[in-house]
């Protein structure tokens, strides 16, 4: 599993015109992708690892500050643009694979009492955000 982790000042995700995930204040907006390895146990790795790096303010985690997430299925992440001009997508699994993974991640991450908005997996969304820092890092388990 991948995800591009952004530390925000406030971040939503809108589809049909209508807001079906926003977080506010600090956070982290959190864009997931799934290859087709990936298994229940690394979304549990994933979610802990979000709910736990330090990347907020004052090397605070979501933990330390109770800092909510804004969790975004996005299957690009595992694109491969090194041939040719137009990426292909080999490496993403399939929707019926990555769905559930995604899934568990949010899961796994209100298990861990973190709180949670999500985008609509395989919908056209537009996600807004401010990017504090800037400060975006990638995360792979």
């Amino acid at each position: 599993m991948r995800a591009v982790v952004q530390r925000v000042d406030g971040a939503k995700v809108v589809v049909a015109g209508e807001t079906v995930g926003e977080i506010t204040g600090e956070g982290l907006c959190v864009l997931v992708g799934v290859t087709h390895d990936d298994t229940p146990e690394k979304a549990a790795q994933l979610a802990r690892k979000l709910w736990s790096v330090r990347v907020l303010e004052d090397e605070k985690s979501c933990s330390d500050v109770d800092a909510p997430l804004l969790v975004i299925s996005q299957f690009t992440l595992y694109g491969d643009a090194r041939k040719g001009r137009r990426p292909t997508w080999n490496a993403a699994a399939p929707g019926p694979v990555a769905e559930p993974l995604v899934d568990e991640v949010v899961a796994q991450l209100r298990k861990l009492g973190a709180r949670v908005e999500t985008g609509r997996f395989g919908a056209d969304m537009r996600v807004s955000l401010t990017n504090h820092g800037p400060f975006t890092v990638l995360v792979e388990v």
